[in-house]
């Protein structure tokens, strides 16, 4: 039983290019069985979270990410009574726009687009899913509902100011109304994400040996946690009792979203998604007293791991691959494969170009994109 501020896939704004919709599917179940089977998602297994994904079998990679999130998206979606099939396409397409190298190779490719117009993930997973993905017969894309889309653009609040070009080519398509919030479904999955990064990078930075078990242990949240797991099981195994007490922080995150939503929603009232979007604030977050914990764990994680020592090495190599594939293919872009060469020959300026090979490079793996710069560029070092 949805609640009334819930999505309704009975009354979705429906699809740019009309489709006739499943007899066993809603359209919001259709929206997710599309992005579980297109390319780019595919392509998640092999790109970046934290380290690269060569450098251990057991680190998160942007595959089991996204499964994550899609996994607590949908608990909490479920408690507050939201839509969870839309929950759930959200925050699986949520990173589809990543580059290879994950904020390493944003940045990188970021710079050398900014001539260009400039890069951001988030509106190259609408790209994605609106122009890139190219295996239906009547279009481009995968003509994801209107709600879907607009949840994807806007999960993590409305976007305002100047837009990316890539989100301000579809939105002058098809209005997604970028000024307002997004529906609590998207809103879920915004969290869920934020639940799913702190949990799983504080077990990646642990396992690399960034930061011990006594050093968390001193963040709040976390202690009380380890504190509880000593008290119930004296003794316990170190790597059994490390993943009894990031569970129970786990929980409190969880907990702590669904509980501040539940007073939001009663709060204000909202009888209706649209009343949902004309809010002035999102209906879905995490309450005052956790979300200044969260963000003293995220100092310490910024600190200890996204800028120790060796992960700021490995960062320096791999934006020098994005560095080195880009202006490469500017110069030669019939290099890119057979399938890139029509829009190529069709591009009619230096910006055209560039953005293709942005499109291109975006949607490497960590692994291709090593391999090709090896080909290409050290090759061709080589050779010289």
């Amino acid at each position: 039983m949805h609640a009334p501020y819930a999505s309704n896939p009975e009354n979705t704004r429906g699809r740019l290019v009309d489709e006739e919709e499943s007899s066993f599917r809603s359209p919001f179940q259709r929206d997710r069985d599309r992005i579980i089977h297109a390319s780019a998602f595919r392509r998640l297994k092999h790109k970046t979270q934290v380290f690269v994904e060569h450098e251990g079998d057991n680190y998160r990679t942007r595959l089991t990410h996204t499964i994550e999130v899609a996994q607590v998206g949908r608990t909490i979606a479920g408690a507050l009574g939201l839509n969870q099939e839309l929950t759930e396409a959200v925050a699986l397409a949520h990173d589809l726009g990543h580059t290879p190298f994950g904020h390493t190779g944003e940045d990188a490719l970021h710079a050398l687009m900014v001539p260009y117009g400039g890069f951001d993930h988030n509106a190259q997973a609408i790209r994605i899913v609106t122009a890139l993905e190219r295996h239906y017969a009547d279009f481009d894309g995968l003509n994801l509902t209107w709600e879907t889309l607009e949840a994807i653009a806007k999960h993590n609040g409305p976007v305002v100011g100047e837009l990316p070009y890539t989100l301000a080519e579809y939105d002058a398509r098809h209005d997604l109304e970028l000024h307002t919030h997004a529906s609590a479904e998207a809103q879920v999955a915004a969290l869920a994400d934020d639940v799913a990064y702190n949990n799983h990078d504080l077990h990646d930075g642990l396992r690399a040996g960034l930061f011990s078990d006594d050093d968390i242990a001193q963040l709040p949240m976390i202690g009380p946690a380890y504190a509880r797991v000593d008290q119930l099981y004296p003794g316990l195994e170190a790597n059994r009792r490390r993943h009894e007490a990031l569970r129970r922080v786990f929980g409190v995150m969880v907990e702590d979203v669904i509980g501040t939503a539940r007073t939001l929603l009663a709060e204000t009232g909202v009888q209706s998604v649209e009343a949902v979007r004309a809010l002035d604030h999102p209906v879905v977050q995490f309450s005052d007293g956790i979300w200044t914990e969260l963000k003293e764990l995220r100092g310490f994680l910024f600190t200890r791991m996204y800028r120790a020592p060796t992960v700021m090495v490995k960062r320096t190599e791999v934006a020098k691959v994005v560095e080195a594939l880009f202006p490469y293919y500017q110069q030669n872009p019939l290099h890119m494969p057979d399938r890139w060469h029509a829009e190529i020959k069709a591009a009619g300026s230096e910006t055209a170009l560039a953005r293709i090979v942005s499109d291109y490079i975006a949607g490497m793996t960590d692994r291709f994109a090593l391999q090709e710069h090896q080909r290409l560029i050290k090759g061709l070092e080589v050779s010289k």
